[in-house]
This record gives C-alpha cells, structure tokens and sequence, in this order.
C-alpha cells in the first residue's frame, strides 16, 4: 500500500492528524495545513512569554484519544503528561450562589444537598445514572459507529433503551422535570453549548455530557496544544510528510474518482483524500466543484453558535477561580434568543472562564494566565466587528463577572480578542460557527455526513462530520476515516488488533459509498 497508494489529507486539525498517524504506517501519506502550525481550532495564543489556550480547554473521553495513538502503533502516555482535575467546575450566580462539582459522584451529591436540598442531591444522582445508561447505549452503535441510522440504533438497541436517549425532548423541558432547582437546570443546560447548540432547542440526548464529564477532566502539560503536537509527532514518525502555510483549493477529479489536489496553484497527485474542514466550505466549492458534488446539495442547516473570547494576563480578586469556572446570567433564555434568533451578542452574557494555572487547584502567585469567552452568533461573514463593539462585549464580560462577585481586569498589553469574523476568516464559509450545524432536534445527529463521499476516494474528517464536535469527537472522526480507507483498501487485517478490542466498531463495506 505505502508503494502504490498516496494519501493527501487536508487541514492538521485533531481529525486530519489522528487520520495521518494512523494511515502512515501503511501509506505514503502527505499533510496540507493553510495555518502554521497543527491544531485546528486548538491554538494558543502568546501574552509576553506565555501561551494561553483560546480553543478547546476541556480533555475528557481519554480512551477515545488513546485509542487513536494505539491505533497509530504509539502510547498516549508517552508523549502526553496528563493529570486529573479532582475539582470538574466552580459556578456562580449572581444572587450569590456557589456550586461547585467534582469528579466523584458522591461528593457532587453532597454539595448540591448542601447548597441546596437533599432532594435536589438525590435528583442528581438519579440525573447521573441516566446519563451514563444513554452513554453507554449510544457509544457503540453510535459515537463509534461509521455513519449511524436511526434505524440501524434501534436493530442495535431495544425500543426502550431508545426511549430513555430522549430524543424527542429538549434538554432543557428534561432538566424541568428531573430538577426543581432553576439553577441545576440552567447548570446542566449549559451541555448543549459543547456542540454549540441552545438547550432549549438540542435533544436531551445530550445528557450524556454530565457522564462523559464524569467520567474524568484531565489538564494537559503545555496545554491543550501539546495534544495535536504529539499526534504530529507520531504521525512523522511514522512516515507522514506536513507541510504548514500550504493552501488547497482544488480536489482534483478523473473519472468519477480523485487523482489529486492543487497546493498553492500546483497539481499534486494523490489516489485517496481526507478532508479535515468543515464540510461547508467543501459543499459551498471553496474545494472546487469535484468537492462541492461529493456532498450532497441540501439546504443549508442551521450553524452552531460562535464566540467571542479573549486571553491575557490577569490578578482576579473577588470570589476566587477554579481551573474552569461559569459566571451564568440571570436570564439563560434570553441569552440564547440573542444568540439564535437576534443574531447578535447577549447583552447579559454567561461568561466561561479558564484559569490554568489553578489546575488542580494551585494558586498561583502574580498575573496569571486567564481564558474568557461568551457565546455569540456565526455571522462573522456577514458583518464586522469594530473595535467599539469589541470593547463593548469586553465590558459586558466584566460586568457580568462583576455581578458574580469577581473583579478581573486583563492587563491591557497581555490582551488577544477573537471575534466570529476571526473565526470565519479561519474557517471559510462557517460564518464563524465553531460546531458545524447546530444540534437542533433529533434528526440533526443523523444529518451530519458522515466518513465517506459521493467521490471515489474522497474521505470526511472533523467536527462537522459524524460523531460530531469537540476534540475527542473530532478525533475518532480521523480514526474512522481512517479505518474506512484501509477497509475499502483490503487491509482490515493488517490494523492493529490491541484497538479494534474496546475501540472503534469497524464499520461495514458500503458499495455505493454516500455522503
């Protein structure tokens, strides 16, 4: 295969990589990035001689990334060092509350009988258990399946396993009934937001967040960089070829079947691409019309929600951080109105803070290192933020870590602002949206595309394709293609056995592959 197959994958994002270093122990495999450096959409930012996470902060489902470093004959472990938050997240309200939740179960429960009723403790317990059962119901025919049916869930899965998913309730009318506590709600809501989605409109499948968090928070030494950063390690060590600063614009095509990409203006040819983008720049041409016609030409989805974030250097005072801490707004309802209906930024944001230099609950000494964003529309293509405006949502941010009893002020001089028109400007035709489409109701999870095309050897990879967004996500994308590639390549024997037990479902031969 390495002699007669070449491999072009496009973008060095998690799912492009975890594809790379898989498929080059077998293939002649070549890495395009148009940035300059791996990562995708985690990036850091530089305030003086530090680097700040401004992308993804959260690594959770670490079996989901071991799995893909196994598959790629290397060990998570030694390339990464990894330590366990005892302590998942502080939140405020601005009335005063504080809640606080932890890795185990049991202490969570007293905390929120403390702060609340011993009743609310026993609905989150109960709250918990149910959210792992639609987890692991969901996570082999599902999270780890090629391209999921309805259907295909139910001959996987009984009727009533289903019906306890939730799929035809939104997560917010489920939390109404399985919390009397507005706050616990507005809490757990807030699991719609990692895939970009609002909990009044996202299926209450989604529960299964509080599982996947549960389950384990781990900070990274170096940041959440450091994360792609080994998988392009163990990609080159394995053979890959990555080149930074080079733009694709063209998915070549003969045939009904690809023969290569344009790089910078210059035909490359290759048997087999993965696109690792969001899959609409490919269907709005930014691929040329080879690409625009893999997929298929439906009406545009609704987008995911974008941000507004800033990182820099700080002293807080106040109420003290935790390594991840929410500051909710009084009004989650009309933060989201804002958001998906309005289009424009909430007036009275909730406000996600990161604080890394407080892992595992170390105060640090002097200014340090602070992650800040609020949720805001994709339409970073159709209007640009002035500097007012940024300055505007910068002391909308404050005010609201004001009402929650917190003062933080960035050190002017440490300060980088993201708008949605940075984001669109990084991810073509995307407006901005940081999720792909928008996790509305319950068919949307089956609308995703999923690993494969139309076009004979054209793959998908990323967070816009199935199983969806965030980086754990993102990554068994890559795995997936992946496994598709050396499947539709007769060389399902020569993976390695030690991941495919308690990995990945490999998935099954498709003769007419689909979008």
């Amino acid at each position: 295969m390495r002699e007669a197959k070449r491999i072009a994958i496009i973008g060095a994002g998690m799912g492009g990589l975890s594809a790379a270093a898989i498929l080059a122990r077998q293939a002649r495999v070549t890495v395009f990035e148009r940035a300059d450096g791996p990562g995708g959409k985690i990036r850091q930012n530089e305030a003086g001689a530090h680097r700040i996470d401004s992308g993804p902060t959260v690594f959770t489902m670490r079996w989901a990334l071991e799995n893909v470093f196994e598959a790629a004959g290397a060990r998570m472990d030694e390339h990464l060092v990894l330590e366990p938050q005892e302590t998942l997240a502080r939140h405020y309200w601005p009335d005063g509350t504080t809640l606080d939740l932890f890795a185990d179960t049991g202490r969570s429960a007293e905390e929120i009988t403390r702060v609340f009723s011993r009743q609310e403790g026993d609905r989150y317990r109960a709250f918990c258990e149910r959210a792992q059962r639609v987890f692991e119901t969901l996570k082999g025919p599902f999270i780890e399946a090629d391209r999921p049916s309805f259907l295909g869930l139910m001959s996987q899965r009984s009727p009533l396993a289903l019906l306890e998913t939730a799929p035809f309730s939104t997560l917010w009318s489920y939390l109404s009934s399985a919390f009397s506590e507005p706050k616990l709600q507005q809490l757990f809501g807030r699991y719609a937001t990692y895939c970009g989605a609002s909990p009044f409109a996202a299926p209450a499948t989604l529960m299964l967040v509080a599982h996947v968090e549960q389950a384990g928070v781990w900070s990274l030494e170096g940041g959440m960089q450091a994360l792609p950063t080994a998988l392009e390690t163990v990609a080159k060590q394995n053979g890959a070829a990555v080149n930074y600063g080079a733009d694709v614009t063209e998915i070549i095509e003969t045939d009904g079947a690809v023969r290569g990409v344009r790089v910078d203006g210059r035909v490359q040819p290759f048997d087999t691409v993965v696109m690792n983008g969001d899959v609409a720049a490919l269907r709005s041409g930014n691929m040329g019309q080879t690409g625009s016609a893999a997929v298929p030409r439906t009406s545009p989805p609704a987008r995911s929600q974008s941000a507004m974030t800033w990182t820099g250097l700080a002293r807080p005072t106040g109420k003290p951080l935790s390594y991840h801490t929410v500051c909710f707004s009084d009004d989650y309802g009309a933060e989201f109105d804002a958001v998906f209906k309005q289009r424009t930024v909430p007036l009275a944001p909730t406000v996600y803070l990161c604080a890394p230099d407080r892992a595992s609950g170390r105060q640090p000494d002097g200014p340090e290192r602070i992650f800040c964003l609020i949720n805001a529309p994709a339409n970073g293509d159709t209007r640009a933020y002035s500097p007012e405006e940024i300055d505007q949502c910068h002391k909308r941010m404050e005010r609201a870590l004001e009402r929650c009893g917190i003062a933080l002020k960035l050190l002017p001089e440490t300060v980088t602002a993201i708008t949605p028109e940075t984001f669109a400007d990084r991810f073509p035709q995307t407006g901005g949206a940081l999720y792909g489409m928008a996790s509305h109701g319950w068919r949307a999870s089956f609308q995703r595309p999923g690993i494969r095309t139309r076009l004979k050897g054209l793959y998908l990879a990323g967070g816009s394709v199935h199983p969806g967004p965030g980086v754990p996500m993102a990554a068994l994308s890559g795995r997936a293609a992946a496994t598709a590639i050396l499947k539709d390549y007769g060389l399902t024997s020569g993976f390695p056995k030690a991941v495919t037990a308690g990995g990945i479902s490999t998935p099954s031969v498709q003769t007419a592959p689909t979008g």
